[in-house]
């Protein structure tokens, strides 16, 4: 009998990767993540698996980011009861990132109800804090570059792929053929972490395509971040810097602690790290230092250059002060958390700065500001955008399309077949293009709901 892949999610969209892949009876769910952005894809979150949740035999996560694993809370609570395998720092992630999830949620559907602008009476979340702390009791840390077997008969080897920390290609080998999951891959140059180790042969391979019709710019968040800051603290203004907890925020930290070291940037501009989720994650830097680049005194530097605000109260105190200042606070696309409050408060004064650091999925609020739209929506309330709003792309820690072009390139031989998912239809058809064209490999891009024979 062959095995099959189905694709649930992280095909035609960025987010909601979910791939489930069977054989002879047994199923394997390849990541577990939120879908995200536009309010269609929203309500995938609410709609029943087409597979029941307690049929599904093991789970294995790529990394800790909500949109490869922000769906795990809601199918541990449906009826999920197997192991769920990471490496030890997406298990450690996502002791911070589920749980973090759950409250946004209750938060939201709290500020809902209270403000009635919820079309549901009540207004419930998807899953609570507790329902996600539930969740992380299933996850067992497998170490990297050696095989585990998520399913009797089926072995599975986690490797870096650079991105965040913990975050791993998953190669499977099940029914004699083996199955290259990329996950999310980093940049070879990236300033915080190492690179993606080159894949293993593989008959078939999954590819991720964020940025895949496009490259990055070749200047660095240091010469791109720094005249910003600078102009601002010139003018006495308030930027508002929505960031991913995971991976975003350390990078811009570690940036920020550079341009003051070097004079850049005034030493004494204030900076607020305002997210408990990116100061926990800060942390476990020091937990795995094999993991980036940073010397024990960067990761030091890194946590002393902001003030760390970790309760509500401290939170709203800011805006009480006067700028000029830095805030960070996610979430990275601004769709929820303590970013929103401060979109609300300075995005209407033109002396401010909105700087956003990367990828904005369609459908978000980040993408509706990169755009230049002059009202954005928050809590039910249209908030004019007067402030500056400026997109960096050099702070991305995903590789672009010539990097993943790159990657491929080391397999040792050629697969039977690429599948390009976790991208845009545009970037991942792009991407195909150039893998059937420059590599002359077979590869298309799976519909949402497709079954595909391995």
């Amino acid at each position: 009998m062959t095995a099959t892949i189905t694709f649930l999610g992280g095909a035609d969209t960025v987010t909601g990767s979910k791939y489930l892949i069977e054989h002879k009876g047994q199923r394997l769910l390849v990541d577990c993540g939120l879908f995200q952005g536009y309010k269609q894809l929203r309500l995938r979150n609410w709609s029943p698996m087409p597979v029941l949740p307690s049929q599904i035999n093991a789970v294995i996560l790529t990394h800790a980011h909500l949109d490869h694993s922000g769906y795990l809370p809601l199918l541990v609570k449906q009826g999920f009861k197997g192991r769920v395998h990471a490496t030890s720092g997406t298990c450690d992630l996502a002791a911070i990132l589920l749980p973090d999830s759950g409250h946004i949620q209750e938060e939201d559907a709290f500020f809902a109800n209270r403000h009635g602008f919820s079309k549901h009476a009540p207004a419930l979340p998807l899953y609570t804090k507790q329902e996600a702390i539930n969740s992380l009791k299933p996850l067992h840390a497998e170490h990297q570059g050696q095989w585990f077997e998520p399913i009797k008969g089926w072995k599975a080897r986690f490797q870096p792929a650079g991105h965040i920390l913990g975050a791993a290609s998953l190669l499977l080998d099940v029914a004699g053929r083996r199955i290259l999951f990329s996950g999310d891959l980093g940049r070879p140059d990236d300033p915080l972490m190492n690179p993606p180790e080159p894949p293993p042969q593989a008959d078939t391979v999954l590819i991720e395509s964020t940025y895949g019709d496009r490259q990055h710019p070749s200047g660095q968040l240091f010469s791109e971040l720094g005249p910003l800051l600078h102009k601002l603290a010139a003018r006495g203004g308030v930027a508002v810097v929505p960031v991913f907890a995971v991976g975003r925020a350390q990078a811009v930290l570690h940036t920020i602690a550079q341009l003051k070291a070097a004079g850049e940037i005034p030493h004494g501009l204030p900076i607020f790290l305002d997210s408990p989720m990116a100061i926990h994650s800060t942390a476990l830097f020091s937990k795995h230092p094999g993991e980036h680049r940073l010397s024990d005194q960067e990761v030091r530097n890194m946590d002393r250059v902001a003030t760390m605000l970790e309760t509500p109260e401290q939170s709203k105190s800011l805006a009480h002060r006067h700028g000029p200042m830095v805030i960070l606070a996610a979430s990275g696309m601004a769709t929820g958390g303590r970013v929103l409050h401060h979109l609300a408060q300075y995005a209407g004064d033109h002396r401010n700065m909105i700087i956003l650091t990367g990828y904005q999925a369609p459908g978000t609020r980040g993408a509706c500001l990169a755009s230049g739209r002059k009202t954005i929506r928050i809590h039910a309330q249209d908030v004019a955008v007067r402030a500056e709003v400026v997109q960096i792309e050099s702070a991305s820690a995903h590789a672009d399309a010539n990097q993943l072009l790159s990657w491929l390139h080391k397999m040792p031989s050629a697969p039977g077949q690429v599948y390009v998912v976790h991208g845009e239809r545009e970037a991942s058809d792009m991407l195909r293009q150039r893998i059937e064209h420059e590599i002359k490999w077979r590869a298309l891009v799976p519909e949402q709901g497709s079954v595909w024979p391995l």
